[in-house]
């Protein structure tokens, strides 16, 4: 079967979870368990923490490849959008007006109205475009109205645009399209249901060069990382840290993704009871021990990101370990 041979999940080879101790004063008051693993483009798991086939919803962490149909459609080229609308599309943004703005313009520039984005509009915010998945959903209806597909039921699995995304996605993981397992995202599009493995696959993928279609999205990615999340949000800062070596995405529940651009390599982190802290902990603990980026700039993105209350202080516990094939 092709998740035993090739994504390696070997039930010989054992490794613990990462753990995660939040620590007030001397005393432990929580802890969280986090799987892990570092994969290649082939689908190999190289290293790993915890169990590589622990399942999980992949949510934003997706958007990457959501974004793809926007460029394959032509709906990209025919609106003319620079980069920055590409990055926006692959966001979990702040809802800023500058974020706002470049979902905007999506639309003005596809012909589109603002009412028809079905993201909700956030609390306490007066607008749709304020969502932090408005870029994606913009982005899926202009491919929408490029392949005269109905604008109304977008998010519905069965429509023409979501069976593109899992056609593309069940490619890269060589697995039947009929395999994938999709549910409902908070912002109402699917997401999928995937091993730790297979996701760290599709973000070991997306740092490969393979697909220019996928590159163009990296690119743009990098480019403009304050449209992927946000001033201060993890994301945009490691990826301007990285000197263009890292790309980065987060999804809900503790779901963390980081590629290394050019080499195919990928980091997938799922903490068991969603914290957010503890996957950007773990993120840092394990770029650290990689040396995926440089130790002043691991201290400056720490100082600047995992601001927790004074007198509290997070601690990781393990490591990755080599996979034994």
């Amino acid at each position: 079967m092709y998740l035993d041979n090739i994504l390696n999940n070997n039930s010989k080879f054992s490794s613990p979870p990462l753990k995660v101790k939040l620590k007030r004063g001397a005393s432990i008051e929580s802890t969280h368990n986090v799987h892990a693993v570092v994969s290649d483009s082939k689908g190999r798991v190289l290293m790993k923490s915890g169990k590589s086939d622990y399942q999980t919803f992949i949510r934003s962490a997706l958007k990457p490849y959501q974004a793809v149909p926007f460029i394959s459609s032509g709906a990209y080229q025919q609106i003319h959008c620079s980069d920055k609308g590409l990055a926006i599309s692959c966001g979990s943004h702040q809802g800023t007006k500058m974020h706002a703005r470049e979902v905007f313009k999506i639309l003005w520039d596809s012909r589109l109205e603002v009412d028809n984005l079905k993201c909700p509009i956030p609390k306490n915010k007066t607008s749709r475009l304020e969502h932090n998945c408005s870029g994606k959903h913009a982005a899926f209806l202009s491919t929408c109205k490029k392949m005269n597909w109905d604008t109304n039921n977008y998010l519905e699995a069965s429509h023409p645009l979501q069976k593109e995304i899992f056609r593309r996605v069940a490619e890269i993981l060589r697995l039947p399209q009929e395999e994938l397992i999709a549910e409902r995202d908070d912002c109402g599009a699917p997401t999928l249901l995937l091993q730790l493995s297979q996701i760290g696959l599709l973000y070991a993928y997306l740092g490969s060069a393979k697909d220019a279609q996928i590159e163009q999205i990296t690119r743009a990615m990098m480019a403009h990382p304050e449209l992927v999340a946000g001033t201060g949000k993890f994301d945009t800062e490691l990826m301007k840290d990285s000197h263009g070596q890292l790309l980065s995405k987060g999804g809900a529940e503790g779901v963390q993704c980081i590629s290394r651009l050019g080499e195919g390599l990928a980091m997938a982190i799922k903490v068991e009871d969603g914290s957010r802290r503890a996957k950007h902990a773990v993120a840092l603990h394990l770029l650290n021990q990689l040396e995926w980026i440089m130790p002043s700039s691991l201290q400056s993105l720490e100082e600047r990101v995992m601001l927790i209350s004074q007198g509290v202080q997070l601690e990781v516990e393990g490591s990755l370990k080599f996979v034994e094939n």
